[in-house]
């Protein structure tokens, strides 16, 4: 006879955490592979995922100055070759497009027609193409600061892809601004930086660490780059998101210049900074449990399910009654200045049934109400953040007067227990055995999971941090902008250090 598994999710995160990963997404309904080799459908329940992501960014970015556009899908070959280190970066990660139709082969089927005189980069990124167009639209000190932001698709040719994480097309924001002075650039690469750290505490429930990257880790062409990283449950870093100081490189490969106050002419300062659908996967390692997927409710599509619970068609009047009154109660509440999203599952299928799918699905709040229920004016309650058989009656009354406040009191639990984890796996080691110890794996079955981020001394020569790669896989997330000055000895080569660095394997 068969085990019966005891968690909706199989195998567990400890048992094979890539491939529960999967299993979250696909229990979830949130995205699956499509037929174009690395490439995914994001189905309904991710994309409204993406669009409260989206909305929420927007309006921020909108708040600080920025404005919308949109620029081309296609890149001239030329425009790559401006910048040789950005090239280089990207070269090996492009799509190219080098015919412009299809014709019979007089065989049944197609082949490529009419060549192009020069090859199209489908966009792995757009700062030359919209260096372009900044070129014609920068003439005076006046035109600055230019503040634009792009919500499009990229495509980035990953030979090892995973769902939300790493695919061949995903969705981002891409911001690109152009500043008079270094310090505006400098500043508007912080303030951005800043803007996706509070945004990923405040709206992911997940605690990030702000850094700056090593240069064998920045953005290709960038003077420097600046990330938040998270820690994942299996104890990996995940690069949330990326702010780019360009200084005047791309000005100077773009021809983006301006005329000074003095009448002289100057090349800009530009920035690039962007997140993408890896948000999606953040929130997916980052909370979700063995039941499947756990959503912060102030990015969770739906905040209330309401499963009506009958046998006959008198209860099924009498609790859809109830339910339809509750619905439109609940509708005129607001929560984080948005009306709350309430659904009532009503399809012809078991209620046990119904209500594991949500709880696979992370709803934060789900309700039971059957006839006893309406008899006692009362609600049985679920909480995401809580075991699935954590349930309680609730009067109705009092939950709807306390349904904000329960809201933000899952939105915090689940912040916490995050910054808790990454908290119990952040350890200062100081000996190379003791590193070199720390991220080997402990169980030979299951390799992704080892020992977490380690702050350690790193002199800052480059070989160091190639050997230690090399070595065991892990890189340096970031140099912290929280990092105290402090003596020591780096990690790998004895050399004197003044500060404190992230270590960790990554996605």
């Amino acid at each position: 006879m068969a085990k019966q598994a005891k968690t909706a999710i199989t195998p567990t995160r400890e048992e094979n955490y890539p491939l529960w990963y999967q299993q979250v997404v696909k229990a979830a309904d949130m995205a699956e592979n499509s037929d174009v080799r690395g490439c995914m459908v994001i189905k309904p329940w991710g994309y409204s995922i993406w669009e409260n992501i989206q909305r929420t960014l927007d309006d921020k970015f909108k708040e600080t100055g920025h404005v919308n556009a949109y620029f081309p899908l296609f890149i001239p070959k030329s425009f790559f070759e401006k910048e040789a280190e950005h090239v280089e970066g990207f070269a090996k990660e492009c799509a190219v497009v080098t015919h412009t139709r299809l014709e019979d082969n007089g065989k049944g089927g197609l082949k490529p027609a009419g060549r192009l005189t020069e090859e199209l980069i489908v966009r792995p990124t757009s700062e030359t193409i919209i260096g372009a167009s900044f070129a014609k639209w920068v003439n005076s000190y006046r035109d600055l600061p230019l503040l634009i932001n792009q919500w499009a698709n990229v495509v980035r040719w990953e030979l090892r892809t995973r769902l939300f994480l790493r695919t061949t097309e995903f969705l981002w924001q891409e911001g690109h601004t152009v500043h008079a002075t270094e310090k505006e650039a400098v500043d508007e690469t912080m303030l951005i930086l800043k803007l996706y750290a509070d945004f990923a505490r405040d709206y992911l429930a997940m605690p990030v660490i702000e850094g700056e990257k090593t240069e064998s880790e920045r953005f290709p062409g960038a003077e420097s780059t600046f990330t938040f990283e998270a820690m994942m449950q299996d104890r990996k870093a995940l690069q949330a998101g990326t702010s780019h100081f360009l200084g005047q490189k791309f000005a100077k490969a773009s021809e983006i210049k301006f005329q000074n106050k003095d009448g002289r002419e100057e090349f800009a300062w530009t920035t690039s900074w962007g997140v993408t659908t890896r948000l999606i996967g953040a929130i997916i390692m980052a909370h979700s449990d063995d039941n499947g997927l756990i959503l912060p409710p102030r990015i969770a599509p739906k905040h209330v399910v309401i499963v009506p619970i009958y046998r006959n068609d008198e209860e099924k009047e009498k609790v859809l009654g109830f339910v339809s009154k509750l619905q439109e109660k609940i509708k005129t509440l607001r929560f984080d200045d948005k009306k709350i999203g309430v659904h009532v599952d009503n399809r012809d299928l078991r209620g046990g049934e119904k209500l594991w799918e949500w709880i696979k699905k992370g709803v934060p709040i789900r309700l039971e109400i059957g006839p006893r229920d309406v008899d006692g004016n009362s609600v049985f309650m679920g909480r995401r953040d809580l075991e699935p058989r954590d349930k309680k009656n609730v009067n109705v009354d009092e939950f709807t007067q306390n349904l904000i406040s329960t809201l933000n009191e899952i939105q915090n639990n689940i912040y916490q227990k995050a910054l808790n984890f990454q908290q119990q796996n952040i350890v200062k080691i100081d000996n190379k055995n003791d590193f070199y110890n720390f991220f080997t794996p402990k169980n030979k079955n299951n390799p992704e999971i080892h020992g977490g981020f380690a702050r350690s001394h790193w002199c800052g020569n480059a070989k160091c941090e190639e050997q230690i790669k090399d070595d065991l896989k892990v890189t340096i997330r970031c140099i912290p902008l929280d990092a105290e000055q402090e003596s020591g000895k780096c990690i790998y080569c004895d050399e004197e250090s003044d500060k404190r660095v992230i270590f960790a394997k990554s996605y």
